[in-house]
This record gives structure tokens, sequence and C-alpha cells, in this order.
């Protein structure tokens, strides 16, 4: 028999009702429904990853046909990101109050709508209004990626199954670029545009995804900060019922611990006592961080053609130094409940800084391949490390808001981004792109290693 009925909420003295449901979520094995809930979750970060580097592609892919300037191309980048980071505030402090599950169905259906209509734009002006707003749509998906896993998964698993969703999402970004190659060669498919299908794949996905999400289960955690503590409790419940069905084995007893309780925590929080540190240190880090990791991905495309190959090739060298995304997120997994959270961060923007002079500097086509898969490996390396550890030092009831508005501050400077990095690009060349971003990743790394806390292998409660 399994352990579920002596595990009930309240049932043990020395813990609250609220750490009770966290308790009980932590101590399960790891089983075929965390899988299952991974998996699904995890091809939403797909679309967003897909929609952010699609910026790059569309920008090179749309200079000869609509013969864009580099104002217009940098627009086309920052379009996205500015709707990113509107949504990003708005829909991550909804998450916190209205629920993860219920901003996951908004902001899906959001991006679907819009990206179909961008789809079908006329011209410039339609389509970087339409892909501000699914931008907008979109904005919150990797904050509540992470808040979401982070409050189901068990500690012990916690950082290798978010890279898990991760690798898959990662995925999103070669597919992206080659996507881009192979339509742009075909011109028109169904006498449609190939860059047309580009944003049209996109849609009709997350449209599909937002009917798989609607299974999902509303977070206990969330719940029980909401004070719905029986929901929470039927939730759970069903859940160690699953596991032992699936695993065959009794359950682990409950911890008799006294655990830190969640409570509601009103958005100034985030500026007092202990929190204001890790406030600080998360906004210097995710302005910081943008330039570095998206700033390549986003750019590739374009800085490639200024190096003077074709669109056609520039994709195709850009989707072979992709192909490191989902390789590197691969690689995290051992890694990343095995070391320390911050200084898995350091080491591999350390990693981006070197690959990215050496990328900014090449000329041979290897070197430029090689130099942009080995930077892309380090890169989500780091963005793994970087995902689950915001999640850790945030309590429940302001994660979603407090991830969610340092994170829009990365989607700021990805507006900005394009017109500051393609100017020096024009100005002063490809090494100086990437002389500036590899400062920048050295400051974040100061940055992460002085004001950082601890948290591997800690209860979210504790940390």
């Amino acid at each position: 028999m399994t352990d579920i009925a002596s595990s009930a909420p309240g049932r043990r003295r020395g813990t609250s009702i609220e750490a009770r449901a966290a308790a009980r979520l932590d101590r399960l094995p790891p089983s075929r429904w965390h899988r299952r809930i991974t998996l699904v979750v995890g091809i939403g970060a797909f679309f967003d990853l897909y929609e952010i580097f699609l910026g790059g592609v569309l920008a090179a892919v749309l200079a000869d046909r609509w013969g864009l300037g580099h104002t217009a191309k940098s627009w086309v980048i920052a379009a996205g990101f500015l709707g990113m980071f509107v949504g990003a505030n708005v829909l991550s402090v909804l998450a916190d109050r209205l629920g993860r599950r219920r901003m996951f169905l908004v902001n899906l259906g959001g991006y679907a709508l819009f990206s179909l209509a961008a789809a079908c734009a006329p011209d410039l002006g339609w389509l970087l209004v339409l892909r501000c707003l699914s931008g907008l749509g979109l904005g919150a998906e990797l904050v509540l990626v992470d808040t979401y896993l982070a409050e189901f998964l068990p500690r012990a698993v916690r950082g290798r199954y978010l890279a898990y969703a991760y690798t898959l999402g990662f995925v999103g970004v070669p597919v992206a670029a080659l996507l881009g190659a192979r339509l742009v060669a075909g011109h028109t498919v169904l006498g449609v545009d190939g860059w047309r299908w580009l944003l049209i794949a996109g849609a009709l996905g997350a449209a599909f995804l937002q009917l798989m999400r609607r299974q999902l289960p509303e977070s206990p955690r969330w719940l029980t900060v909401q004070g719905r503590q029986e929901e929470a409790d039927r939730i759970v419940t069903d859940i160690e019922r699953r596991v032992a069905a699936e695993t065959g084995n009794s359950l682990p007893s409950v911890p008799d611990v006294a655990e830190v309780p969640e409570r509601k925590v009103p958005l100034g929080e985030m500026f007092r006592g202990e929190y204001r540190r890790r406030t600080l240190m998360w906004w210097i880090f995710q302005v910081l961080q943008t330039v570095g990791y998206y700033g390549f991905g986003s750019l590739a495309p374009v800085v490639l053609t200024a190096k003077g190959h074709t669109v056609t090739d520039s994709l195709m060298y850009a989707a072979l130094s992709y192909c490191g995304y989902p390789i590197g997120s691969a690689l995290s997994v051992p890694l990343i409940d095995r070391i320390e959270r911050r200084t898995l961060i350091v080491a591999a923007a350390l990693g981006m800084a070197g690959c990215g002079l050496a990328f900014g500097f090449a000329t041979a086509t290897w070197a430029i391949v090689a130099f942009g898969f080995l930077l892309t490996v380090c890169s989500n390396v780091f963005s793994n490390a970087f995902h689950v550890y915001q999640t850790e030092i945030f309590p429940t009831g302001l994660r979603g808001s407090a991830i969610g508005i340092a994170y829009s501050l990365s989607r700021l400077t990805s507006v900005v981004l394009p017109f500051v990095a393609l100017g020096v690009l024009a100005d002063f060349g490809a090494p100086a792109v990437f002389v500036g971003s590899a400062v920048l990743l050295v400051l974040l790394c100061l940055d992460v290693a002085l004001l950082g806390p601890r948290s591997t292998g800690r209860s979210l409660e504790r940390i």
C-alpha cells in the first residue's frame, strides 16, 4: 500500500497546511507523470524560442524583398521583443493573481492569433504591429514555464527536468533558421511567400499546444498561497495516486520537519529585506544577459550577411551554429543538479564571451560555424542554469511577478539591442560587436558571483 492517506495535509504536527502541499510534492519520486507535464510545458518553450530567433531570420529575408534599410531591419527584430516586454510585465503579474494555468492558455492563444495575422501582413507597417501583438501574447511564456514546473517538480530533479524542457524548446532555434533557408530558397509554397509560412507554422503549432495544456492542473503551491487548501489537497492527492500507480511502490512518508509556510506577498516586498539584493542582482543580470545570449541568436544572420555571405548561405550557417542550442541544453542535464547554479552560470558566461570573440573575428566558413556552434552550446548551459536559478530565489506568492518583471527588462534591452548592435556592425564591423558583448558578460559574472545566493538541492521554501 502507498503512503497516500498518511500524507494528507495537516495530519502531522510541526508543519502547516500550506507547507504540507510543498513537502508532499518534493518527496515524490520522479515518474512518468512528471515527465509528461515537463513535455507539455517544454513544447511551449519551443514556440517562444522559435519566435525570438525568427526576428533575425525575417530581417535577413525581407531586407532584399522589401528593400529594408538599417533602421527597418532593426524594427523587424525589435517589434516582437517590444510586445514581449509588455506581455512579460502584465501576464506574469496576472499569473500570481489569477493562476499559472489560466495565463498559459491566454498567452498562447494571443500568440497564435496575432502570428497568423502577421503572416497576412501586406507591408512592413502591418508586420511590425502584428509582430508586436504576437510578442505581447508570448511575453510571459518562459516565465510561466519556469514557475509552473518548479512548483511541481521534486527538488531532487528540479534542475534536470527543467533542463529537459528547455532541450525540447531549443530545437525551435535551428528549426527557425533551417525553415528560413529552405523557404527562402523555394520563394513560394502553394502560392504563398515562404517567409509567411514561418509565421503560419508558429501559429498553428501554438494553437495545437493550447489544446494539450487545457489538461494541466493548477499549481498546488499557488492555490495554498491563495487560501484554497482543499483544491490544492485534491490535486496533490491525485498526483500521489498517479505516481504510486506508475512506480508500483510505496511513496516515501512526508518529512516531519518545520517548513516555512508560503503566503501572499505584496509586490513591494521585492524591494525589502533579503529580496531587495536578489531583485537588484537579477535586474542587472537580465539586462546584461540579453546582449550575450539573445544578441547572437537574433543578429547572427544579419552579421553573416554583413561578412559578405548570401542570405541563403547566412541562414544555413546560422542554422548549423544554432544546433548547439539543443545540444548545449542536453549537456546541461547531468551538470545542473551537481554544480551550484551560480557557479555554472558564471562558467558558461565566460565560455560565451570567449567563443563570441572568436566568432566575431572569424573569416573562414569553418571557423564561423565552429565558433558559432560552441557559443550556442555554452549559451544553453548558461540559459538552463539561470532559468532554474530564477525560480528558486523568490517565494511562491511573488515568483511569477518578480521573475516576469526582471525578464521584461531583457525584452526591453532586446528592443534597443538591434539599433545599437547594427549601428556598431555598420561602423566598426562584427569584431566590435562581440568585444562589447564579452565585456558585458564579464560584468554579469561579477554580479552573480557577488550578489547571488546559493540554491542547488534546497527546497523552494527554504532558499
